[in-house]
């Protein structure tokens, strides 16, 4: 058992960095730094000859670890941020010199030329992610991050320009437990839009975020989860939404969202899934992350639901509660695995749960 397993529950709810020492916070960057490095394996597949595609690091000189592009940005996200919330972090010197020698200029130049060669590549998954990372980076005070901002800003700007050109339209959400998840990359768009003051990708965000969730009634919660999903198409709609409303206005969008979900059947999604994982279960480890990224949803829901009047907050404040904690529990449990079907990108997710309250997710307006 590693430092972050024995955290408590309520230390893994709480989402606050008091709970990274420097056992946890080691414990955590281990995969990341291990995996922004790790060229192979990787979905791309293995170069076998003069004909074979080109390495992922000639084409992602920055993000080609890590098995694919988007679990390579999230895992720089996550070790930026052990960074800007642990003081004198036990890895410091080593997370510093790999991003000092990946992101440079030219390497930025690279992967804007493959987006642009490949316009859809990682919308919207990873785009959320890249501006998640960005905002990070805005966050801490620190000329390193300054620096490595400018240097991702030709990146953060095709990725901004392709949010507003061709995402934020999206004639529909896709409801589903995977990369496609229109909710979780709006969420990710609007808390980069606040943290970095973009007034209009903010406002941009919001409306398409309107449009397509705001008239939800009556989730299909039943069905989850499906096959590999790694998220909860239901609470990470409320999630997005917990950040568009106003406080008593989302109470009563939550009240009608969920109308049953503290009776049974529906009142499943309030327990954490069973997970029995096997060397290289690709599935098991994103039901893995799906107990973690529920914890936060859930915990997130809790919070806005605090001292509000209202049938909602009756209702589903506590239950939103406990079902946080356990949830948090059962994902720390495994999350941490060595596993690289889940060591590749799963730390990142715990990161996010265990420093939920620590700025950048879903941050007040600007």
């Amino acid at each position: 058992m590693n430092a972050f397993e024995e955290l408590s529950p309520d230390a893994l709810r709480a989402g606050r960095a008091d709970a990274l020492d420097d056992a946890v916070a080691t414990a955590l960057a281990a995969h990341p730094l291990d995996g922004v490095e790790t060229e192979y394996p990787h979905y791309q597949g293995t170069v076998e000859g003069s004909e074979a595609p080109p390495r992922p690091a000639e084409d992602h000189p920055v993000f080609y670890g890590c098995f694919d592009w988007h679990s390579a940005v999230h895992s720089h996200w996550a070790l930026v941020r052990a960074l800007r919330l642990v003081a004198d972090h036990p890895d410091e010197a080593e997370i510093a010199a790999g991003i000092d020698e990946r992101l440079t200029p030219e390497n930025v130049a690279r992967e804007v030329d493959y987006l642009d060669e490949n316009p859809g590549f990682e919308e919207p998954y990873g785009w959320a992610w890249l501006l998640r990372l960005v905002a990070e980076l805005a966050l801490w005070d620190d000329a390193r991050a300054d620096a490595w901002r400018e240097t991702l800003r030709p990146l953060e700007d095709r990725i901004r320009r392709g949010t507003r050109e061709s995402f934020l339209d999206v004639d529909r959400p896709h409801r589903v437990g995977t990369h496609g998840n229109t909710a979780f990359a709006l969420a990710g768009v609007l808390d980069y839009a606040r943290v970095v003051g973009d007034a209009d990708l903010e406002s941009e965000t919001e409306a398409t975020a309107r449009r397509l969730y705001a008239d939800d009634t009556a989730a299909v919660v039943g069905a989850e989860p499906v096959g590999w999903d790694f998220l909860s198409p239901a609470l990470t709609e409320a999630d997005l939404m917990r950040r568009v409303l106003d406080p008593d206005p989302f109470a009563a969008w939550l009240d009608e969202f969920l109308p049953d979900l503290t009776a049974p059947p529906h009142d499943a999604l309030l327990a954490p899934v069973d997970v029995e994982p096997e060397e290289g279960d690709g599935a098991a480890m994103h039901l893995i992350g799906l107990n973690v990224s529920r914890a936060w949803c859930l915990a997130g829901l809790s919070d806005a639901l605090a001292g509000r009047d209202g049938a909602a907050a009756a209702r589903l404040h506590e239950p939103l509660n406990v079902a946080a904690r356990r949830h948090a529990e059962a994902g720390a449990a495994d999350v941490l695995t060595d596993d690289y079907a889940g060591s590749h990108w799963l730390s990142s997710f715990a990161v996010y749960l265990l420093t939920r309250n620590e700025g950048g997710v879903a941050p007040d307006a600007a």
